[in-house]
């Protein structure tokens, strides 16, 4: 039997590796103009058939054009990066942040994958921010922290406005405005960057500081190993420390401690940081919620726990931040919301789609793994029934009901004091819908700029990704149209800020944080208002 499963295993690995061959292959040979052309008529026909507002910014006549135009401009065969970057703009017309197409990048087999465990890209330690119409270096997470706060001239000799101007056009936001745009482009060009140019094993960046110009050749370079507070040699030498059973249970418990802690507040060990943060500023008047996603961890407990401090300590000001909060699950706003309405409310309308069967639709997506779409035929009787029972057909529109299309009362401990919200452009998808409801319903002061992600809703909640049979370019698009009860006009614009705030580089290089700091000035200046009235 083990010489069997061994066999087994073998096999495996050469398919594997055959696989990973032949699929770097085709992407990096020239693909006939007709096999192209095939591809992009593949793309605009999934866009037609699963999109259900296709149309919704750019008139189908445009839209019909501009993949006219594309097929057009191919007139000699190109690998797919180079058709990527032909087809992400095109792409970026339909003027919706949900759809995007990813570049065609090498695969490696698991003994390359292990190999580069062991290794980093400098590049990558760096975070950059779109600041002042120029790209920071804003932290780092490596050693070399001299590159704080210089700016990026150059990579490779080629100019970074020209590069930033280009990653623009390949991605869009929902509908007209331009703010997730300059908030994008910063917080992701290294992935940006990735897209475009593929694997490489190091750059020459040319850095800017204090009008001083500088070059350093990021490298590929091996992780350094952890180092032991005391030799080997000398642990011989030392006894083990025996802790007592209180002492080990103690521990047991500090342990368990940090693991709620990190569950409940979402710990991203990548960033080694926490999705979900809250905290007092200055007293227990004023309180700050640092929401970075709606994604990972026990949102539940966190926001039982946090109210119910804010409401045993009668705060009277809560400030929640969602500046670079690109989202998650609707589940999370809707229990949010919850804490933060005084009246009953409706989270999202009945949602637009495509096809009577839009979880089916989506599992069985042409890049769905195969246990997945396995289990998925198996249980198909069970997933089609739900599908036309939560769907329906009204003015020839097909329309599916989630469940946050109810009717729900607030939270018994719901909040009731001043409350004020951070946004800036990378304020998008959940977040947007969450302050489209504080906005509309007057709930909060927002400070900041507007959000990426538009007030009238999105098309998301669940996504197909399609890849095209020549170029194997992957394509996500959203399957359903999300949209709060609350309408704006003209469509296409995010949640606007009531008090307007561009942080500059400035604030960034003295740690100042201008959006905040103008919340905390309101909230001192309203008190010492009320209580010198209150003298009169």
């Amino acid at each position: 039997m083990k010489k069997i499963i061994g066999f087994v295993f073998v096999l495996m690995l050469v398919g594997s590796c055959k696989s990973v061959s032949k699929y770097n292959e085709q992407i990096a040979r020239l693909h006939p103009i007709k096999d192209l052309h095939a591809d992009i008529d593949k793309v605009y026909g999934q866009l037609q058939k699963n999109h259900p507002k296709l149309y919704q910014y750019t008139p189908k006549e445009v839209l019909d054009f501009k993949f006219d135009s594309l097929k057009k401009s191919i007139t000699t065969p190109i690998n797919s990066r180079e058709f990527y970057k032909k087809l992400a703009p095109v792409v970026a017309n339909v003027r919706q942040g949900h759809i995007s197409v990813g570049s065609a990048s090498k695969q490696f087999t698991n003994k390359e994958r292990k190999k580069l465990k062991k290794q980093k890209f400098e590049f990558y330690d760096l975070e950059f921010g779109y600041l002042n119409n120029a790209l920071w270096v804003l932290k780092t997470k490596g050693e070399d922290s001299t590159l704080i706060g210089s700016e990026v001239v150059k990579i490779d000799h080629e100019n970074i406005n020209d590069l930033i101007d280009v990653y623009k056009t390949r991605f869009a936001s929902d509908g007209y405005n331009k703010t997730l745009h300059n908030r994008l482009v910063g917080n992701a060009f290294s992935t940006l960057y990735f897209k475009d140019k593929g694997y490489l094993d190091s750059l020459n960046v040319t850095f800017k500081l204090k009008d001083s110009l500088f070059s350093r050749t990021l490298k590929r370079v091996e992780k350094e190993k952890k180092k032991d507070s005391i030799a080997t040699d000398s642990l011989k030498s030392i006894a083990k420390i025996k802790l007592t059973a209180s002492e080990k249970k103690q521990n047991r418990k500090v342990a368990k401690q940090n693991r709620r802690f990190k569950r409940i507040h979402g710990f991203i060990n990548k960033h080694d940081g926490y999705t979900r943060n809250f905290q007092f500023l200055e007293d227990s008047t004023v309180a700050y919620m640092k929401i970075k996603s709606f994604s990972n961890g026990n949102y539940r407990k966190f926001y039982k726990e946090s109210f119910k401090t804010i409401d045993s300590l009668q705060t009277k000001n809560l400030i929640i931040d969602l500046r670079d909060n690109g989202g998650g699950r609707i589940a999370e706003i809707d229990f949010l919301y919850a804490y933060l309405t005084t009246q009953n409310y409706k989270l999202i309308e009945e949602s637009e789609v495509n096809s009577r069967l839009p979880y089916f639709n989506y599992l069985m997506g042409n890049t769905t793994p195969f246990i997945l779409k396995a289990s998925s035929v198996i249980l198909s009787p069970l997933i089609i029934a739900q599908n036309l029972i939560k769907t329906k057909k009204k003015d020839q529109k097909i329309y599916y009901k989630l469940r946050f299309s109810k009717e729900k009362e607030p939270n018994p401990l719901n909040y009731k004091g001043n409350l004020y919200v951070l946004i800036n452009g990378n304020s998008f998808s959940a977040s947007s819908l969450l302050s489209t409801h504080l906005k509309a319903t007057k709930r909060a002061v927002f400070v900041g700029e507007e959000t990426g992600g538009a007030y009238n809703g999105c098309v998301a909640g669940i996504y197909k990704i399609y890849q095209v049979p020549n170029s194997k370019l992957k394509i996500r698009m959203g399957l359903m149209q999300i949209e709060t009860p609350f309408k704006q006009d003209p469509d296409g614009y995010g949640v606007k800020p009531d008090v307007e705030i561009v942080p500059l580089i400035d604030d960034r290089k003295l740690h100042k944080d201008p959006e905040l700091n103008w919340v905390l000035h309101a909230i001192k200046t309203d008190a010492n208002l009320k209580e010198t009235t209150s003298k009169i």
